[in-house]
């Protein structure tokens, strides 16, 4: 009882947002980081980016713009 609940990133296969869905399966940190970005809310996709960025998880030369479409 209390104890923490994980779910490890080779649990998830789909988020869903009314952004659209992101299938995670298989994918590596940096596709998956890509394509939670596409469904994030717009006022918070280039927060993600920049912190995407930050963390290495994207190559500085991937844009929002060629990320998002």
């Amino acid at each position: 009882m209390g104890a923490g609940v994980v779910t490890t990133r080779g649990d998830v296969h789909y988020v869903v947002t009314e952004f659209g869905t992101a299938y995670l399966h298989g994918k590596t940190i940096r596709q998956r980081a890509e394509a939670l970005i596409r469904i994030a809310h717009p006022d918070f996709r280039e927060e993600l980016h920049e912190f995407a960025l930050k963390q290495h998880y994207l190559d500085d030369r991937r844009t929002l713009a060629d990320i998002a479409g």
